[in-house]
């Protein structure tokens, strides 16, 4: 229904001076859907209300709906020119009425779509320079519709591909878009039910709570209306730094159903640790925490375990706000297995004595597309120390890259295994009592495959590029002394 819009919409993007990026394509475009979303989502309260012999009081004043600034019609339902902003007309009402109107309803209680809607316009500002280009868009997205489920449906996944194509076209794409497959696997192996609280601190594009929203409501045969109202306020919490991110989050899950989500705009790693108490805890944790080094003393103070690594720290967060008895599936760098740093020994001994890592999922390079890096899942519970940590390497006969992703049948062998933890030629299980006490390495070494060359420590690999440079400058000054 809605692909060929959003191709048009994409073309008239890329002829505007103020749109540079697929970037800047998502966050236009997720404004406006957002605006049409959220007209849409009050008509239909407004006819639910009537049914109901309720008088509806809509959110937003006449001036600033959809119909009035946006496409407003005339009585045959077409767009009324004589009424319809164009140009600098409509640049101007957008730039200087629309988005300051929308960005007071901020001071809204939090967790409501109101609070939403401030949030949103107040971190973004509409890029789009043409005001004509404007109405193309605004006229093929008055076209769309957020009423039947099957509107719904096909919007989120193209939204969803938007968000895919934003992520291979970005320099860091990881930030915004964890392979689906991945997600799926790492859902299905956690398991949550309804009634679990489910959080993701590093949320990104929510790609890990959209997924476990639709596990939940796609493996019940039928959700009962407590149910939904579990699911809609009382299941899903992330927190995101970015502004972009955070945007483009909050669309994908009220695209996905979620009306009003529990997603906040903040830096989750400014919080210390020491202050999180029970109530703040949860049952569930998916995540793909950012790498990267280069955090702030300021920020490591929030942590026993002082390090620059973003993605050691954000484990120490999602270990500290797991509930007793609470499951997470983390991604994280292969390194943190082996690193013999004290950070990485310490952040290793406290997960394992802390919690139960029963399963770690070995991924192959090129998993994540535009990311140098290989990763690892680690799935574990807290509560009880680790006894026994089951290994899988995922072993391709094919290189991933961007013509040839990660798909799910590629998982469907270890999703199988890991029921029962039972040996193969991919999977093996070590006893935590044979580990090295004093470095808690928990290498990948695959017994079954003996020729397998571990990877070297990157400070080892630094000392010997140092050696070879050293050798070279001793020839390179023999040569000039024979010259």
């Amino acid at each position: 229904m809605f692909e060929q819009s959003f191709k048009n919409i994409d073309n008239i993007l890329h002829t505007d001076s103020g749109c540079g990026t697929e970037l800047d394509y998502v966050e236009q475009t997720s404004w406006i859907l957002f605006l049409k979303y959220l007209d849409d989502l009050e008509e239909t309260k407004k006819t639910e209300a009537a049914l109901a012999g309720k008088k509806y009081e809509y959110i937003l004043s006449s001036e600033y709906r959809w119909n009035s600034w946006a496409c407003p019609k005339n009585g045959g339902g077409k767009l009324d020119h004589n009424k319809s902003l164009d140009g600098d007309d409509l640049k101007d009402f957008v730039n200087n009425k629309l988005f300051p109107y929308l960005k007071r309803f901020k001071a809204e209680e939090p967790n409501t779509i109101e609070y939403k809607i401030g949030e949103i316009f107040s971190e973004l500002k509409n890029k789009i320079s043409s005001g004509y280009k404007l109405r193309e868009i605004l006229n093929i997205v008055d076209d769309m519709h957020f009423r039947l489920y099957e509107e719904k449906h096909e919007l989120s996944h193209l939204y969803e591909a938007k968000i895919k194509n934003m992520g291979n076209a970005g320099r860091n794409g990881g930030e915004y878009y964890t392979p689906r497959p991945l997600i799926k696997t790492i859902v299905k192996v956690v398991a949550p039910k309804i009634g679990d609280t489910i959080y993701d601190g590093a949320c990104g594009s929510a790609g890990f709570l959209v997924e476990a929203y639709k596990y939940l409501t796609e493996n019940q045969a039928k959700l009962s209306s407590k149910q939904m109202e579990i699911l809609q306020t009382k299941t899903f919490y992330g927190k995101e730094i970015k502004s972009l991110a955070y945007i483009i989050g909050i669309m994908n899950m009220i695209l996905h159903g979620i009306e009003a989500p529990n997603i906040r705009h903040m830096n989750t790693l400014a919080e210390n640790i020491n202050d999180i108490q029970e109530k703040d805890r949860f049952d569930i944790i998916l995540a793909n925490p950012p790498f990267g080094a280069g955090i702030g003393r300021e920020i490591q103070q929030n942590f026993p375990i002082k390090t620059g690594e973003t993605a050691f720290l954000f484990l120490q967060h999602f270990i500290k706000i797991l509930k007793a008895g609470g499951r997470a599936g983390i991604v994280i760098k292969n390194t943190f297995l082996s690193n013999t740093d004290n950070a990485s020994v310490s952040l290793r001994k406290l997960l394992l004595e802390n919690c139960n890592l029963h399963t770690v999922l070995d991924l192959p390079g090129g998993a994540f597309q535009g990311a140098g890096v290989k990763t690892v899942v680690l799935f574990f519970e807290k509560g009880a120390p680790t006894k026994k940590v089951w290994f899988y390497q995922l072993n391709l006969a094919r290189n991933l890259g961007k013509g040839n992703p990660l798909n799910e049948n590629d998982l469907v062998e270890f999703v199988e295994l890991q029921k029962t933890k039972a040996d193969s030629e991919n999977s093996w299980s070590i006893d935590v009592t044979k580990v090295d006490q004093n470095t808690f390495d928990l290498s990948v070494k695959n017994p079954t495959k003996s020729n397998e060359v571990a990877l070297r420590e990157p400070k080892e690999i630094l000392e010997d590029m140092k050696s070879i440079d050293d050798n070279v400058k001793n020839i390179l000054e023999q040569i000039g002394e024979i010259i």
